[in-house]
């Protein structure tokens, strides 16, 4: 533990949709950021003022933008699955053919200098941990730029930090190259070269359909895809939501959208299709040095392996809390953490999608003011 972290009613780490969200309603709701150039606390004996409420946010990314900066080039404004628009302020018109990772974190860098939000970056959190055993004491937030002790924290974290690369037979033994969703930049890198793709999400199909126009392309995927019949609806949506939220609710390992949702049509995947390359392979049982060892026990020689297998959420600084559960999911009763109220998790489980994050960072900032008022009204004598 340092000897002198600051002070904040609210730490929210995580400068993306999810965490803009929160800082934003913390805001409006009387919130003032805290002041990260004062005096350090040097006294932990020293108990939070009460009544104040201050907060931070802490983005490790040295930009705004969250994701979004890197996503790869020929994700347009067009092929995205849309962009809900920050609270209170709509987004501009945007060229459909512009790249997601210029246009997004524009909007997003004009959203934080209109909203006048105190983010630090680049700050890496490396570990939340309870300062003693009072349960309605403060957090130790330890980063690579100084500590800070908070009431409450707003984690929004998201995934991109966190790609699931699986390790699998003959990984080591490959000779040629292997990449994930994340490394991805453009088709051209892939040109000439036998590509096997990995993985049933969205993302896998968008790079399929665009390295095949230069490459000879397999897909492999564990499951058979299932694509949707007809257009997703909003009570589609909500279905899909109310599923999410009753596994997270449960203390169960919620999956990516599209696990619970099924692939749609899109135009990419239809361009896939129409050039017969959206053709799938059941798994394959190992790589060896100079391509992939079939399920039939037959040889395809690859050049390349793309790893489109998602992401789980980065919440490995919140370890040492314990709050994931016997099944590996951490329950939540909307946003906060059953085990451990003063803890928010936003842009997860149900809130992954933009829209959601939007919600679930009103939502926590909400939690935590109400919280806050029914502690003060405890504390204040009757008259």
């Amino acid at each position: 533990m340092t000897a002198s972290p600051r002070r904040a009613t609210v730490v929210v780490i995580g400068g993306g949709q999810a965490g803009l969200s929160a800082a934003f309603h913390l805001k409006k709701r009387g919130f003032i950021g805290a002041d990260a150039h004062a005096d350090p606390v040097s006294d932990l004996s020293v108990p939070a003022d009460p009544d104040g409420r201050s907060f931070v946010v802490l983005d490790a990314a040295p930009a705004p933008g969250g994701a979004w900066q890197h996503r790869w080039d020929s994700l347009t404004m067009a092929t995205v699955n849309g962009i809900f628009d920050l609270p209170g302020y709509p987004k501009p018109p945007i060229d459909s053919d512009e790249p997601s990772r210029s246009a997004v974190p524009r909007y997003f860098a004009a959203f934080e200098e209109a909203s006048g939000l105190p983010i630090l970056r680049p700050v890496t959190v490396t570990s939340v941990r309870r300062v003693d055993g009072d349960p309605h004491g403060e957090l130790l937030v330890q980063t690579d730029a100084g500590d800070w002790l908070a009431r409450f924290v707003i984690n929004a974290t998201g995934t991109w930090t966190n790609p699931v690369l699986p390790r699998f037979p003959g990984s080591d033994a490959f000779l040629g190259r292997q990449l994930h969703t994340r490394d991805y930049v453009d088709l051209t890198e892939f040109a000439g070269h036998r590509v096997a793709v990995v993985g049933g999400g969205i993302s896998a199909v968008q790079q399929l359909e665009e390295i095949s126009r230069v490459a000879t392309t397999f897909w492999y995927t564990r499951r058979e895809p299932v694509f949707l019949d007809g257009q997703f609806t909003a009570e589609d949506g909500r279905a899909t939501i109310e599923r999410v939220t009753a596994d997270v609710a449960a203390g169960l390992p919620s999956g990516s959208i599209v696990s619970y949702t099924g692939l749609g049509w899109t135009p990419y995947a239809i361009a896939a299709r129409d050039r017969a390359v959206l053709v799938r392979r059941p798994m394959f049982t190992a790589l060896e040095p100079y391509g992939i060892r079939e399920a039939d026990g037959s040889f395809t020689s690859a050049d390349v392996v793309l790893w489109a297998t998602g992401f789980r959420a980065a919440l490995d600084h919140l370890d040492p809390l314990e709050l994931r559960n016997a099944h590996g999911g951490i329950a939540l009763d909307d946003t906060e953490v059953v085990s451990e109220p003063r803890v928010h998790l936003i842009g997860f489980g149900p809130s992954q999608s933009t829209v959601g994050a939007n919600r679930a960072g009103r939502a926590a900032a909400q939690s935590i003011a109400k919280r806050l008022s029914r502690a003060r009204s405890v504390a204040e004598p009757s008259a």
